[in-house]
C-alpha cells in the first residue's frame, strides 16, 4: 500500500468535517473528486492508521488526530514535497492564506498560490496536494487553513513550521470538538 497526496487531502476534509456525518457522495462533491476516489483514500488513510476504522455499521472513518498530527508534522514534507513554479495568479496557500486563529507569519515579498484561473492573488505557484485542492479550499474556508497551514509544513523553509504545527493542531482540535 503507497499513500497518495489525495489520501492526505482526504483525511483532511474529514478533520474539518469534525463530527459530522458523511457520505462518499458527498465528500466526493465538497472535494471535486469521485466517489471511487474518496472510498479509495479512505481505505488507504485507514491502512496508514490515519483514519480510523469504524466502530459500528452505519458509522464514518475518522481521522485519528495523533497519528495524522504526527506525519503531517514529520514526514509530510518528505512524502510530499512541493514543486515551485512561474508567478501566477492563484489561491493563496502557506502563510499567505487567510487564518482564522489570528495568527501573524513571517510573510515573504512574492506569496504562494496555488494555481487557479479564479485566483484573485498573483504568487509563486505552489503545487496542491491534488488538482481539486484549490476549489475544494475555495467552498470550505476551515479546510483551506488546514491545507494552507499544511503547505507551511511542507515547505522546505523551517522559520513558520513550528508555528504552524501548533495551530494546525488547535484547528483540529477545534473541529472535533463540534458534534452533530
Amino acid at each position: 500500500m503507497i499513500l497518495k497526496p489525495q489520501d492526505i487531502f482526504i483525511a483532511l476534509k474529514l478533520a474539518a468535517l469534525g463530527n459530522h456525518h458523511w457520505t462518499y457522495v458527498q465528500l466526493a462533491n465538497a472535494l471535486h473528486m469521485s466517489a471511487s476516489e474518496i472510498n479509495a483514500g479512505v481505505k488507504r488513510g485507514m491502512r496508514a492508521r490515519l483514519l480510523s476504522q469504524p466502530a459500528k455499521r452505519g458509522d464514518n472513518p475518522r481521522p485519528i488526530i495523533m497519528a495524522l498530527e504526527e506525519f503531517l508534522i514529520h514526514g509530510i514534507k518528505y512524502a510530499f514535497p512541493p514543486d515551485r513554479g512561474e508567478i501566477t495568479f492563484g489561491v493563496p496557500t502557506g502563510h499567505a492564506a487567510p487564518h482564522t486563529m489570528g495568527e501573524t507569519w513571517q510573510a515573504e515579498d512574492i506569496p504562494p498560490v496555488w494555481p487557479h484561473p479564479k485566483g484573485q492573488i498573483k504568487g509563486y505557484a505552489f503545487s496542491p496536494l491534488y488538482t481539486s485542492v484549490p476549489d475544494a479550499a475555495l467552498d470550505d474556508p476551515k479546510l483551506h487553513e488546514m491545507l494552507a497551514l499544511v503547505d507551511i509544513l511542507r515547505d522546505e523553509r523551517a522559520r513558520d513550521r513550528n508555528q504552524a504545527a501548533r495551530v494546525l493542531s488547535q484547528a483540529f482540535k477545534k473541529a472535533l470538538s463540534h458534534t452533530e
